[in-house]
């Protein structure tokens, strides 16, 4: 079986790595922007001069001839599904009998007046890294448009060269339409705190060009003037379908796909940013643009290629991110202001750290930590397990991810809610690292 996969971020190499894992069959990946798959995330790093690009390739160069995967720089113009035939930019023609669309993510653009100027970009690809390089030479001011992960990544590389940063955010506290309002007033301090100008409610209005067809400024909402010589657009990405588009497979804001990763053409799936799960009786289909379900997607399509039909089961949703110095960790539900859902918040008086705990029907549903790292396979096992939220607390320590060199704040939680509630709950006896080791040994295998 010939498959041609389209795309060599995470969704589609870790297609292509489990179905070498699964088969014999032949395997070609297609990429326009570089020849080997690369870490994402890791680009800012690479600016910050932390490292080399080449350090952010997880697999050698050689890697990827020993597994017997075809490796392709070239641009895919057009799918013809009637025949199974890819057209690359280059004038090759790749057959298929099985294709894997992961094209990925574009920045969102919302029509400002300037936006396509020089100097004005987005941050997504090693191309993006690269003009960025260039774009942020000998500039006195850079500005960020947009509040969620991608703009305070651009925020940290920009103030690591020491380059002065407004950031135009439209809410009234960072990234509050995701943390609860106690984190999103930390993490709004925080950045304050490095220097960054940070202004709320705040949306881009223009993007004011020079003589030269370069930025020089931008104007907001609120009829400010800033100058600057560099714009990062960070409002948001959306799914890349201008490939599906041109070769009429269906789309709506993604590539719509079935919870087995189909599209609505025979032999053609696909994963990662571009998908769209259609969610039956839901009103909303699924979008996920997550690292790690990028991999889910990735090995749930070979599976089904290779072995046999497999639907896609996110599991409970995890992500981590960092804003400067403060890691974020958060796993199952939180912030979704259901019916009976009812939280533990706790605050370090350094006001940089945090733990919150969030129940319903005092079952614990999920976890949101700032500054606190608690382990990922306990926090889901009690989640799935639905244990209650005084359980949790009392083995709270088990979730420290290194008691023995980790600061434990576990039992100022407990006397949280203790005074709130009225109980004398009190910690089960701390698990070192042995006894951690001891009792992931008692876990199911399939968490």
């Amino acid at each position: 079986m010939n498959i041609v996969i389209i795309g060599n971020g995470i969704a589609g190499i870790t297609a292509a790595r489990y179905i070498r894992k699964h088969s014999d069959h032949s395997i070609t990946v297609v990429s326009p922007e570089t020849e080997y798959f690369y870490s994402r995330p890791a680009l800012m790093y690479v600016y910050m001069g932390h490292l080399k690009f080449e350090h952010t390739k997880p697999y050698e160069d050689w890697f990827w001839k020993k597994n017997r995967i075809d490796v392709v720089h070239d641009y895919a113009l057009t799918v013809n599904h009637k025949e199974k035939k890819v057209l690359l930019q280059s004038g090759n023609i790749l057959g298929y009998d099985k294709l894997i669309m992961a094209t990925g993510s574009q920045m969102n653009k919302f029509g400002w007046k300037g936006q396509d100027l020089a100097g004005v970009q987005g941050l997504y690809s090693k191309q993006d890294l690269d003009l960025m390089e260039r774009n942020t030479r000998n500039i006195s001011r850079g500005i960020v448009v947009g509040g969620g992960l991608i703009g305070i990544e651009v925020a940290e590389m920009l103030h690591s060269r020491n380059i002065p940063v407004t950031m135009l955010v439209r809410e009234s506290s960072y990234w509050n339409s995701i943390l609860p309002a106690e984190e999103s007033a930390m993490i709004t301090r925080h950045i304050r705190h490095q220097g960054i100008e940070l202004r709320l409610e705040t949306e881009l209005k223009e993007i004011l060009s020079d003589s030269n067809g370069r930025v020089r400024g931008v104007r907001t909402s609120k009829g400010d003037e800033i100058t600057t010589e560099f714009v990062a657009l960070t409002a948001g990405v959306r799914p890349n379908i201008d490939l599906a588009q041109k070769s009429s497979i269906p789309t709506n804001r993604g590539i719509l796909v079935n919870s087995y990763f189909e599209t609505q053409i025979d032999d053609i799936y696909a994963v990662g940013d571009c998908a769209e799960i259609v969610v039956t009786g839901e009103g909303r289909n699924q979008i996920e643009q997550l690292w790690y379900t990028g991999e889910m997607h990735g090995e749930t399509v070979a599976s089904s290629i290779c072995k046999e039909r497999t639907e896609y089961n996110r599991g409970i949703l995890f992500n981590s991110a960092k804003f400067f110095d403060i890691e974020y960790h958060t796993y199952g539900s939180v912030n979704q202001n259901t019916v009976g859902e009812k939280s533990i918040y706790w605050e370090h008086p350094d006001r940089r750290r945090s733990i919150r705990i969030v129940y319903n029907n005092n079952q614990v549903i999920g976890f949101n930590n700032l500054g606190v790292r608690y382990r990922h396979k306990i926090c889901e096992q009690w989640i799935a397990e639905k244990r209650s939220i005084e359980y949790v607390l009392e083995h709270l320590s088990e979730a420290n991810f290194d008691p023995e060199f980790f600061m434990k704040f576990e039992p100022e939680v407990i006397a949280l809610y203790n005074k709130k509630n009225g109980k004398s709950l009190t910690l089960t006896k701390t698990r070192g690292l042995f006894g951690y080791k001891k009792f992931l040994s008692t876990l199911p295998a399939s968490i």
